[in-house]
């Protein structure tokens, strides 16, 4: 009897209303010339992701080491592209501020309608993994430091998994509380390791000296696995024997204000657009330290975690592309994660995130420049770069334009653009809570990923960027257990 999935097709309603109104965008707010460098540009962009998806990407003669076109395209589109929308509505309008509106607009543009079919391409293939055959045997890390209020849930929820042949693994990374106590409960079922404290790098290092498993998972002590999630995990390496590792789909838990409903947010339209668009090259950019999988022989191959990083997993996910390998995800191998519920806890979080992935772009600056890193080189880091670094800067620009615009007369055009950047985000949220089968109250969320919480982020990146330029030390921050 057949078990095909069928494609869902209110997929395809909610994308073709992005593409209306992306259409309809284009016709109210730009003019021909405009049009036609936006046009130009996307056209360049798809042949790029088209070439990369077929492994047709044109190799350059010699070994020079120089970025991609890509990076160099993203770094001077928004330039040429901004000279050239921004000197026509000038021309047209004789105002400077919605020349910026409309280059902020066509970035959004661009992104929408790149990700958008690449996420629906990954939706089909991902549905088309056949079931396992076979059930090698996995081996299940949690390092912990300090984790008494969550620690015990976590175990619990490993043991509860299915899956046929496992084994847990539980580092105590010498906690100051009582981690070491309520771990210690389950050594029937598990393997209960203390050591020094060093660190999470450190932790999962050790713990992988005392694992027998084919297949590595690492989970974090305050994260609660589905009951599914190991087998989804290991039918992501079954889809193709250059897998490396596969990513799990982070949820959060705790959705009880504004902000852990925002952060929920981002988790699923990340994972669900961004993610999945980078699953179809095999090149996800992180595989998370909340749920993610690795062939043990791959980890012994490049080193493991290093400790010298502030997010060992975003360091360990480049080492693993630096290879060629591939990084797939799994949206079915879900994982329940506790947000923070305050600012503080999460800018705490966030400074160790933000100033950790820049300490890693530093520490692997050469997969910029080296084409024989691939795709990585190609396009993973020059994504990742611009949307981290660049990206922030154009979304301050376009929000003190937009100011400056509603101040001096223009505020019907302001209007306009924020109903339409809203309604293109609300659009992406829907296809993303359809996609992984969310809540859909998410969706009325989505006008806080273009005002409020957008800018959050941006500030908290930004902040990490000037730290970094003026070499302040990066320590370790994490946000505060609530434990539920």
């Amino acid at each position: 009897m057949s078990h095909q999935k069928r494609f869902d097709p209110i997929l395809l309603v909610i994308s073709g209303a992005i593409f209306s109104l992306l259409i309809l965008m284009a016709f109210l707010v730009f003019s021909v010339i405009s049009m036609i460098a936006i046009g130009l540009g996307a056209a360049v962009v798809m042949y790029q992701m088209v070439a990369l998806q077929r492994g047709q990407v044109i190799r350059s003669s010699n070994t020079r080491k120089f970025p991609s076109p890509f990076f160099i395209f993203l770094l001077a589109s928004p330039i040429v592209l901004g000279a050239i929308v921004g000197f026509d509505t000038y021309h047209i309008q004789n105002s400077i501020s919605k020349a910026i509106l409309l280059w902020g607009l066509t970035m959004t543009f661009w992104s929408t309608l790149l990700f958008i079919p690449l996420a629906l391409y990954s939706k089909r293939r991902e549905m088309s993994i056949p079931e396992l055959a076979s059930f090698p045997r996995v081996s299940i890390i949690v390092p912990a430091y300090n984790e008494e209020k969550v620690i015990e849930r976590t175990i619990q929820a490993i043991i509860d998994t299915k899956y046929q042949d496992k084994e847990i693994i539980l580092v105590d990374d010498g906690s100051k509380d009582k981690t070491w106590e309520m771990m210690s409960k389950y050594k029937k079922q598990a393997k209960v390791l203390q050591k020094t404290n060093g660190g999470k790098a450190s932790a999962i290092n050790f713990g992988l000296a005392y694992a027998t498993g084919e297949i590595i998972v690492i989970v974090d002590a305050d994260t609660i696995i589905g009951h599914e999630s190991l087998i989804h995990l290991v039918k992501g390496f079954s889809s193709d024997k250059n897998v490396a590792a596969v990513a799990g789909n982070i949820k959060v838990r705790n959705r009880k204000n504004w902000l852990t409903w925002c952060q929920a947010i981002e988790y699923v339209a990340g994972i669900q657009i961004a993610r999945r668009a980078l699953d179809v090259f095999g090149a996800i950019s992180v595989v998370p330290g909340a749920l993610g999988s690795f062939r043990k022989n791959i980890l012994e191959d490049i080193g493991s975690y290093h400790k010298d990083t502030l997010v060992e997993d975003f360091d360990l996910t480049l080492k693993i592309l630096k290879t060629k390998m591939f990084i797939a995800g799994s949206t079915d191998a879900t994982a329940y994660t506790e947000a923070p519920e305050s600012l503080k806890s999460m800018y705490k979080q966030r400074k160790r995130w933000y100033g950790g992935n820049l300490q890693v772009f530093s520490r692997h600056s050469d997969a910029l420049t080296n084409p024989r890193f691939g795709i990585l080189q190609k396009f993973v880091f020059p994504y990742m770069i611009f949307a981290s670094c660049i990206m922030p800067f154009v979304s301050f620009i376009t929000i003190a334009s937009a100011i400056y615009a509603g101040i001096f007369g223009d505020w019907l055009f302001v209007l306009l653009m924020f109903a339409i950047f809203s309604a293109l985000q609300c659009l992406q949220v829907a296809l993303a809570v359809r996609l992984d089968n969310e809540d859909p109250r998410l969706i009325l969320y989505g006008v806080f990923l273009v005002v409020g919480f957008k800018q959050i982020l941006d500030i908290l990146l930004l902040g990490a960027v000037f730290e970094h330029l003026s070499k302040k030390e990066q320590v370790w921050t994490s946000a505060d257990r609530v434990g539920m």
